[in-house]
């Protein structure tokens, strides 16, 4: 069953390999509690599929489903089960946390980040993952029925885990969640959202300067735009040399589920002749974008002229006009007739 949904990770996973975008795909929930004091807590959850967030949790702990596939096949007892787990945890948490700050050495105020999900990687193999992390950095993680300290992590860590695996009932939720509850989540998703999460939607490219970086410099830009799924190869190029010295922006989220993304070239201003940007994304039907920096200047020009012939038109025009108006005034000493 799970050979069924290699094909789709090309299309959902992330990369910039020329060659393929292969990648694991993780369904994970996201808990974030920013402590800012002894008794003030604010909690955040979600849940993403990649890139895309499926799930969020309203105040009362209920799951908000943010896609009509979001469900999966999971059963009603199920996504009950993950509700209670996680109202449980976001209560409990707080507490415990309060209660042994001052002892694992937690300075107001801080973050705590909880990740749990399950990746499925381009071989078929599916496993489960649950980390806690304090101020960004990894603290614990979850393995075989047990929390131990993240490496580099020192004897906080090493505090932490020896009262969290006293939490018998607990452990075993967590097992049954990564083990079963969560790769079948994963699959189902990636099955019963297929069409939207393969979806292919074609790139908008074009080229534009940035701010000049130093004397006899240029910046050269080249914007891709509009493209679905994220996966995508966009490089500056002269011949069949890839630029090196690019600076590539992240790849930004459009309001419309699409994608967005900049590669910036810096370069001497003598050395622009050849340049173009390249653009391949599996919407193309391997026929890349090409567009060359002199084809740019070109048409730059053009519309440079097509607004100034227009402007040095009716600038003569409206001059012609003006003479010739004055031509039809009559003399200042002519009288009126009454």
């Amino acid at each position: 069953m799970l050979l069924l949904y290699i094909p789709l990770l090309a299309v959902l996973a992330a990369g910039d390999n020329e060659d393929a975008f292969q990648e694991e795909i993780s369904f994970k929930m996201i808990h974030s509690s920013s402590f800012y004091n002894h008794s003030w807590v604010r909690n955040q959850s979600s849940a993403w599929l990649g890139d895309l967030q499926t799930h969020g949790w309203d105040n009362s702990g209920r799951i908000i489903f943010l896609r009509p596939w979001s469900k999966g096949n999971l059963s009603k007892e199920e996504i009950k089960e993950l509700e209670e787990f996680f109202r449980g945890f976001s209560i409990a948490m707080p507490q415990i946390t309060h209660r042994y700050a001052h002892q694992w050495k937690f300075k107001y105020p801080f973050e705590i980040q909880v990740t749990l999900g399950c990746e499925l990687d381009p071989g078929g193999a599916i496993g489960g993952f649950h980390r806690f992390a304090y101020q960004g950095l990894d603290l614990l993680h979850f393995q075989n029925n047990s929390w131990l300290p993240s490496p580099k992590s020192g004897t906080r860590a090493q505090d932490v885990c020896r009262l969290v695996n006293k939490y018998h009932t607990s452990k075993e939720t967590i097992q049954r969640i990564l083990s079963d509850t969560c790769p079948r989540l994963l699959l189902s998703i990636l099955d019963a959202g297929k069409a939207d999460l393969q979806r292919e939607v074609k790139p908008e490219a074009w080229l534009s300067t940035g701010p000049n970086p130093g004397p006899d410099r240029q910046m050269l830009v080249c914007h891709v735009s509009g493209f679905h799924p994220k996966p995508i190869w966009v490089k500056w190029m002269r011949g069949e040399q890839i630029q090196q010295g690019k600076q590539q922006s992240g790849i930004l989220p459009n309001a419309d589920g699409t994608w967005y993304l900049q590669v910036f070239l810096e370069v001497e201003a003598t050395e622009t002749s050849g340049l173009y940007c390249r653009v391949r994304h599996s919407s193309l039907g391997g026929q890349d974008i090409i567009l060359y920096l002199e084809h740019h200047r070109s048409s730059l020009g053009w519309i440079i002229l097509a607004v100034m012939v227009p402007l040095v038109l009716l600038t003569a025009l409206a001059f012609g006009l003006r003479k010739r108006w004055s031509h039809c005034e009559p003399p200042a000493n002519v009288l009126s007739l009454e």
